[in-house]
């Protein structure tokens, strides 16, 4: 299994958001990203969201692909591998979303938190020498340099954000 590391960007940060793009990036580096033209019962909308992730309804609809389509990539994606958010309480309510107006059960795909990937990475890097303080110093350390770079609110950029913390997590002497 491998880990992939997954964003959304949405409509709001309401109950009744939906997924306007998806990002992914495998252990490999490979990511790819796609808009979701929402699905006829997504009418939520915020002005003040699509000014932070750039992305218009309108660019939606006429540039985005089916949710249906944008669905299934996702599960064939889920096959095998382990999907990973950096928030998913939110990316898991997108995620359901997606699936339950694909007409799949909304749990059919569970994510876990990067962290899960961050403290493997910790463990392999440290080894016998693990103990908890290294583990978190070294995570910590990962996460501070990605923090001090601007973060793009775009599902594909933020998605190899994570996963240059696990890299970076990976590759520290």
């Amino acid at each position: 299994m491998a880990y992939i590391f997954l964003d959304f960007e949405a409509s709001s940060l309401r109950k009744q958001s939906y997924p306007i793009e998806i990002g992914w990036v495998g252990e490999d580096g490979a990511g790819e990203s796609h808009l979701i033209r929402p699905a006829p019962a997504w009418t939520d909308w915020d002005e003040r969201a699509a000014v932070i992730h750039g992305i218009s309804r309108e660019t939606l609809m006429s540039e985005g692909e089916p949710h249906e389509r944008v669905c299934g990539k996702v599960i064939d994606l889920a096959e095998g591998n382990i999907l990973l958010a950096s928030a998913p309480s939110w990316d898991g309510h997108w995620l359901s979303m997606l699936l339950r107006a694909a007409g799949h059960p909304r749990h059919l795909i569970r994510l876990q938190d990067t962290e899960v990937a961050f403290r493997a990475a910790a463990q392999k890097r440290l080894g016998t020498r693990a103990n908890e303080a290294l583990l978190q110093g070294l995570m910590d350390a990962a996460q501070a340099r990605a923090d001090a770079l601007p973060v793009a609110h775009r599902a594909l950029a933020d998605a190899r954000r994570e996963w240059s913390v696990w890299r970076d997590i990976l590759e520290q002497a």
